[in-house]
């Protein structure tokens, strides 16, 4: 094709009508496309990391204990009856079909507990004591955090390009972000030198304000790995300055030119996500391709300030208008695979989980904290084979039968 244009290109008078009207024609097909090694391609398909996806089957499980958890806890005495499982459950929207309630709580003998009401002689649930001592460790746990809590959310608020959040926002992910439930008392209020809430003037919502940036709480989690990844491992200087830490989901495909691209992306400079560019001419290519990476370093930031390292990509959307995050969260979170991964298990494909993939090694985090461990706690229990706590009854039944004995004697 390319020799055919070439020669008619020659056998074409330049000084006629038809060349002058052909010839730039050709010469625009014979140019070579831009090539690919300048930008990461926008357009990628989701490759699965079976690690993150399993980890979420789990989640789908603990979900649905943890609100049967607050079902059983907001009934008198802590308890209730099996008959009225069926009616609650289809009233919290828990998607069980009739009879399946009960059945669902026979496979975590080690969280739910059914025995038969010594006077009505009917069936009732309650939680175990291994499920009680966890949920107070979880609360133990929330409330010794608070410091860092407070530090926590005084990132998030700098964050922003206001410098205010909106309370509600917050109140839907304070379980990512470890904040007690009574955070607006405790947390906002208890520490008027650093937060303000305030009115909307043109809506009823409430808003979380700075009071003063601290410039020590604008170094982001990335800078610090980056410091890590310079002392130990000796890179240049250069190289990581701008950098993200990449880990590529096993089965993804890296051509030759998107590795130049991503080495490129590597060294491109950006603002950090606690800088003002209000100031900035923001019209140029190079200062979009600088936003996009700030994106990047704020989805990230917003990923280290959570407990676990993941938040679903819904509550991601909150936070968009406030830290200048792009429209498509999914598909520029798709671009960045190796920085984050997306995981549509746990909730029926509902709802997207993302992940900061550094933080995690082999199914746990790297670097765990008190909250984190509790809350594995309860999925130690739901993972725990039911034979096991059918044994653990015998050792009771027989360790009664024995102090029985002893007491006769």
């Amino acid at each position: 094709m390319k020799l055919f244009l070439r020669s008619a290109s020659k056998t074409l008078n330049s000084k006629s009508k038809l060349a002058t009207t052909i010839l730039p024609l050709i010469n625009l097909i014979l140019v070579k496309p831009f090539s690919q090694s300048t930008t990461i391609p926008r357009k990628q398909d989701r490759v699965r990391d079976h690690g993150y996806d399993n980890y979420m089957e789990v989640e789908k499980k603990i979900r649905k204990v943890i609100k049967f958890h607050s079902l059983i806890l907001s009934q008198p005495n802590n308890t209730i009856a099996i008959s009225l499982l069926d009616t609650l459950a289809r009233r919290l929207g828990l998607g069980f079909k009739q009879h399946e309630p009960g059945a669902f709580l026979l496979k975590f003998p080690h969280v739910f507990e059914i025995y038969e009401h010594p006077v009505q002689r009917i069936l009732y649930c309650r939680l175990t004591r291994k499920a009680v001592d966890q949920i107070r460790h979880e609360h133990e746990a929330v409330l010794a955090q608070i410091p860092d809590v407070v530090t926590r959310l005084r990132k998030l608020v700098m964050m922003s390009n206001t410098g205010r959040i909106r309370l509600e926002h917050v109140r839907i992910a304070r379980t990512e972000f470890g904040l007690p439930e009574d955070f607006e008392y405790s947390v906002i209020l208890k520490h008027p030198q650093f937060f303000r809430l305030i009115d909307a003037e043109e809506t009823r919502d409430k808003y979380i304000e700075i009071v003063e940036k601290d410039p020590n709480l604008s170094i982001c989690a990335i800078e610090r790995v980056r410091e890590i990844e310079y002392r130990t491992k000796g890179i240049d200087a250069e190289d990581v300055r701008f950098s993200f830490v990449v880990n590529f989901p096993p089965g993804f495909k890296i051509g030759k030119y998107f590795r130049i691209a991503v080495w490129k992306w590597q060294r491109l400079p950006y603002w950090s996500p606690y800088e003002d560019i209000s100031g900035y001419d923001l019209r140029s290519m190079e200062a979009q391709n600088r936003l996009e990476k700030r994106a990047v370093a704020c989805i990230h930031e917003l990923l280290s300030l959570t407990v676990e390292k993941k938040i679903t990509l819904e509550r991601i959307a909150h936070f968009r208008n406030v830290m200048n995050l792009p429209k498509k969260l999914k598909e520029f979170l798709l671009q960045h695979q190796g920085i984050f991964y997306i995981s549509t298990r746990g909730n029926y494909g509902k709802l997207h989980t993302v992940f900061l993939r550094e933080a995690y090694k082999r199914g746990e985090l790297v670097e765990p904290n008190d909250v984190y461990l509790a809350r594995r706690r309860l999925a130690d229990l739901v993972l725990m084979s039911p034979r096991k706590a059918k044994v653990d009854a015998e050792l009771v039944s027989y360790r009664n039968g024995l102090d029985d004995e002893d007491d006769v004697e």
